[in-house]
């Protein structure tokens, strides 16, 4: 066997290991998505729900509350960015970095100094390479977040925007939503303080004709804000990172399916290289029989 061919033969090989290995990986996400797909579709309605509750209780009665107020000439954000603990999932983290990025300037051009949280080591990695600070970070569970971790996550969040000395103004956060197998969206959203929705708005606008109930709250509406803020920050958080979960396993069995169907293109472009070289040897070696049996006739016919 010629050098070319064992070197052709060689590649395919080792392209063939890595199609099963991608393929592999495809699979596991597409089976992973689903269940993704299940517990965001749970605990959505929840968030939603909460969020209701919480924006009735802040706008339905005159009670003041840190988490509800504006704080005047606002200084420090804080910006909570969610991306994965691992690669091989396209731009997935990318786009949720530069997202975050294009939020931070807006936040440092309107005066206000940003202390970045991140979740996912890809984003750990990004800041850390550039020498950028992080305020804290978290990793270990982006693909598979449970409620635990988000209220990890939203009680340091909390403690910070509450200090009193040190503490933050306001609270953004910086994911990924899922919405659809193909199409994964970075979007960020403003979660303390805490204000109307757009779509919140325009139900309201769309009834204004209506006649609102009147709210009782009991002990009291700070007593019932003091109760559902910090669990319609920990749900906005535990939706957040469960559609972000969604949206990796989305994007990396989309990368891995492309990384399959190139590593078959390439499968078949070095089989037919490996072809050609064996035919050329092939013709080469019908070539030299030839030739040498020429030479023999001749060598014969001249003994004679």
């Amino acid at each position: 066997m010629g050098a070319q061919l064992r070197v052709y033969k060689r590649r395919i090989r080792s392209v063939t290991a890595t199609k099963k290995i991608t393929k592999a990986m495809e699979m596991i996400s597409a089976a992973r998505i689903v269940k993704a797909q299940r517990a965001v579709a749970a605990s959505t309605p929840y968030a939603d729900e909460l969020t209701r509750a919480v924006t009735a209780v802040a706008t339905r009665s005159n009670a003041k509350h840190p988490l509800t107020t504006e704080k005047p000439g606002a200084k420090r954000a804080a910006v909570l960015l969610v991306t994965a603990d691992r690669g091989l999932a396209g731009g997935y983290s990318t786009n949720a970095i530069k997202q975050a990025a294009a939020l931070t300037e807006r936040l440092k051009a309107e005066g206000k100094d940003v202390a970045t949280y991140i979740v996912g080591r890809k984003g750990v990695s990004y800041y850390a390479f550039r020498n950028l600070q992080i305020a804290d970070s978290w990793t270990g569970f982006s693909d598979k977040p449970t409620y635990a971790d988000a209220k990890t996550v939203a009680s340091e969040l909390i403690e910070a925007f509450t200090a009193e000395d040190g503490g933050v103004d306001e609270l953004h956060l910086v994911s990924t939503k899922f919405v659809s197998m193909l199409t994964q969206t970075p979007m960020e959203a403003r979660l303390l303080p805490l204000k109307l929705d757009e779509v919140q708005l325009s139900d309201e606008s769309s009834a204004k004709h209506q006649i609102f109930p009147l709210y009782d709250f009991e002990p009291s509406a700070e007593g019932v804000l003091d109760a559902l803020l910090p669990r319609y920050v920990e749900s906005r958080i535990y939706n957040a990172l469960l559609q972000a979960a969604a949206s990796e396993h989305a994007a990396r069995r989309r990368a891995m399916k492309s990384a399959t169907d190139n590593a078959g293109e390439l499968i078949k472009s070095l089989t037919r290289l490996a072809n050609s070289a064996r035919q050329a040897e092939i013709t080469q070696e019908i070539s030299e029989i030839v030739g040498g049996a020429n030479a023999l006739a001749d060598a014969s016919r001249g003994s004679e």
